[in-house]
Parts: structure tokens; C-alpha cells; sequence
């Protein structure tokens, strides 16, 4: 017979040595239900994402040396699958969790940037660009491309470089652009090392594309820098 066992069960468990976690389960869930998601601790929050995909198992340890790893929730979520896969007790079940997790959250964030104009509601932007690629493991270049009333048309991952590089073609850059009827661009990119600071080579690259869109009537509003210590833009820097 399976199923939840009922209260004499566990106490007969608990008096057998056996560990039962039912219980701890419950009032995770009620404190979750209750007092929301602040109530919470990360590792905590873990639990409750992890409990469908690890139903037989105490998880809080599990849950513990996630964070100890990575450092926080949002950084166990953001975790590469084969490196959250290195943590014993991870299989596919439970990495496949977290990466619906991940994909629910950047959906969630993308919404808030989609059939508004963008330049109004900048920072659902940094929150989905963040959100997007904060904790990526690896430099990606993302694009965001806007039509005449500053709306998105479509963002696309141009590259993904190594943990300090990232690739990127001007000529590349604005091809797409015209493709897509495009008239501006939000330049978007991430420093794994945390530390948003543009660099030369950023400002030179963020340069050189706006030298080659100016005469095709394609503007560039900005170039955002994100890492897990927070954004930078170069507008907001005066660099553009």
C-alpha cells in the first residue's frame, strides 16, 4: 500500500530511529502559503521546487549544499545542468526543475517588456536582462530590437563567448537589424565575473556599431552591462 503515512505511522517511524520528512514538508509549504515567499530562506525555497522532482529523500541537505556551491537561489537556478549535476544526489528529474524555474522567471520578466514601449518602462528592461543573464556562466551578446514607437520586435542572442569574451561583428549587428525593419537597438551583454564596469573593449565594440548603423537610420539607446553585482549603462554613463 503507498501513499502519505498517517500520524501512527510516523510516530511508530520516529520511534524506530526512522527519519520522516512529510511533516517538515507541510510546514514549509504552509509557511510559504501563509506568510509568502520573504518567509523563506533560499536554500528553503529550494526545498519547495525540489520536492516534486525528489519525492522519497530529505532535501534540506541537498538543498544546503546547493547554496553552499553557488552561493544563492538564483544562482543554483541559473547553474549550468551538467555543473548541478556534479552535486550527488542532482539527477536529471531534479536539474530539470530548476531550468523549468529558470525558463518560468525569464518568461515572467520578458513579459513585462513586450507591447509597451520599452524606453517607458526601462526598468522592467534591466529586470529581464538581468533576469535573462546575470548569472549566465558564460559572456552572451543579446540584442533587442525595436520598431518605430520604441517596441520590442524581437531579442535574440547574437553570440556566447567564453567567461571573459564575447565575439561580436557590427556588420553582423545591423544586417539583423535591417532584416528585421528594425530602427533601434538596445545593446545588452553580461560580465560572468559579477563586476558590470564596461570595459575598453566594450566601448570601443558599443562605438563601432553605432558607426554602422547611424547612416542606415538605426539608432542605438543604449548598452546595458549586467552581472550579479548589478547593471551598468552607458548611457546612464555618458559613454553614448
Amino acid at each position: 500500500m503507498t501513499g502519505i503515512p498517517d500520524k501512527n505511522e510516523l510516530q511508530a517511524g520516529l520511534s524506530e530511529g526512522v527519519p520522516h520528512y512529510h511533516g517538515h514538508r507541510e510546514r514549509l509549504r504552509s509557511r510559504f502559503r501563509d506568510a509568502g515567499a520573504e518567509a523563506v530562506s533560499d536554500y528553503e525555497l529550494l526545498e519547495l521546487v525540489l520536492f516534486r522532482a525528489i519525492p522519497q529523500r530529505d532535501i534540506k541537505p541537498l538543498a544546503k549544499e546547493l547554496i553552499a556551491k553557488f552561493g544563492s537561489f538564483a544562482e543554483v537556478v541559473a547553474a549550468a545542468p551538467a555543473r548541478l549535476a556534479e552535486v550527488k544526489g542532482m539527477g536529471d528529474a531534479a536539474v530539470t526543475e530548476l531550468k523549468i524555474v529558470q525558463a518560468a522567471a525569464s518568461r515572467l520578466a520578458r513579459g513585462q517588456v513586450q507591447k509597451r514601449p520599452v524606453l517607458s518602462s526601462w526598468s522592467s528592461v534591466i529586470d529581464y536582462c538581468r533576469t535573462a543573464m546575470a548569472y549566465a556562466d558564460k559572456e552572451q551578446f543579446r540584442l533587442l530590437f525595436l520598431d518605430k514607437r520604441n517596441q520590442l520586435i524581437a531579442d535574440e542572442v547574437q553570440q556566447v563567448g567564453t567567461v571573459d569574451h564575447t565575439p561580436v561583428y557590427p556588420r553582423e549587428v545591423v544586417k539583423r537589424a535591417l532584416e528585421l525593419s528594425a530602427t533601434a537597438l538596445i545593446l545588452v551583454h553580461n560580465h560572468p565575473s559579477g563586476d558590470p564596469t564596461p570595459s575598453r573593449a566594450d566601448i570601443q565594440m558599443t562605438q563601432s556599431i553605432i558607426d554602422v548603423a547611424r547612416p542606415l537610420g538605426i539608432a542605438v539607446h543604449d548598452h546595458i552591462i549586467v552581472g550579479k553585482e548589478g547593471h551598468a549603462s552607458f548611457k546612464g554613463l555618458k559613454l553614448i
